[in-house]
């Protein structure tokens, strides 16, 4: 039997089979286990709070919150669900639908990410537009944007492994990506929190600074001693060209760089005093 429904936000049950999915709906991860612990919950006291959703045509609702506990409903074999019904435009059942999904503490940063940025593309607005619209400050939206830096595969071990918020922006300090994953198994490998996690990247930065340091060290010594080794040669041409048979010789070790410099006296004693 299909209830009447009405939209003074009174709780009603509706045939499952007449809720269409939350075109914008943020989350995209589901644990089967949490979806079974929630099922097991419904099945032995009942859906304790009802979904939202709203009117599309007489014979259908899209649902604005609430698919976690609509899917566990449907694992409990159930064929009517709780809902509220409301009444809003398309643009506010996005907003609706995102803010709710955003304030959720079982959606994790990914997916909370994700839903802004998914909303921000279709709605072509700004990061500053969609703060105010979603009653938040522009440098949290900006922040949680940032996280989308991080690629597909590295967001899905930060998932796998519950590893969190803190973590991620901590990764994100490693802008080469190699690196970047190389970190992140050893973070996973090593079960490390956020302030181990933020203590090892200090270190590697450092680490790479020192390095990037030295090279530069290193690429202006060897600069300088190539300056020199020119001189050494035009100066022995030099002599060679006034009828000097100078000789230059070179030699390296890891400490030292060696020239030897010979011109025998005698030719150069002669040629002195025919001049």
């Amino acid at each position: 039997m299909i209830l009447s429904i009405r939209t003074n936000n009174k709780v009603v049950e509706i045939p499952i089979i007449q809720i269409r999915p939350c075109r914008t709906g943020a989350r995209k991860y589901y644990s089967s286990e949490k979806l079974q612990e929630l099922a097991n919950s419904i099945r032995n006291n009942g859906l304790l709070q009802p979904v939202m959703v709203r009117k599309v045509t007489s014979m259908e609702y899209e649902l604005i919150a609430g698919e976690r506990r609509l899917r566990a409903c449907v694992i409990c074999g159930k064929t009517h669900i709780p809902c509220i019904v409301i009444s809003c435009s398309d643009d506010e059942a996005k907003v609706y639908s995102l803010e709710e999904n955003i304030q959720r503490t079982d959606l994790n940063f990914i997916e909370a990410a994700q839903g802004v940025s998914s909303y921000i593309r279709s709605e072509r607005i700004s990061q500053n537009e969609a703060a105010r619209q979603l009653g938040k400050e522009p440098a949290e939206i900006s922040e949680m944007l940032d996280i989308l830096r991080l690629e597909d595969p590295e967001r899905d071990l930060i998932l796998r492994h519950h590893l969190s918020l803190g973590h991620a922006k901590a990764l994100l300090r490693i802008d080469d990506r190699l690196e970047r994953r190389l970190v992140l198994s050893e973070i996973i490998e090593n079960c490390m929190n956020v302030s181990q996690t933020e203590s090892y990247i200090n270190e590697l930065l450092s680490q790479t600074r020192l390095e990037k340091c030295r090279t530069r060290r290193q690429r202006g010594v060897l600069r300088d001693i190539r300056m020199f080794d020119n001189t050494i040669k035009k100066s022995v041409f030099a002599l060679n060209t006034s009828g000097i048979d100078a000789q230059a010789e070179f030699c390296e070790d890891a400490d030292y760089v060696e020239y030897t410099i010979r011109i025998p006296k005698e030719r150069t004693l002669q040629n002195t005093m025919t001049a």
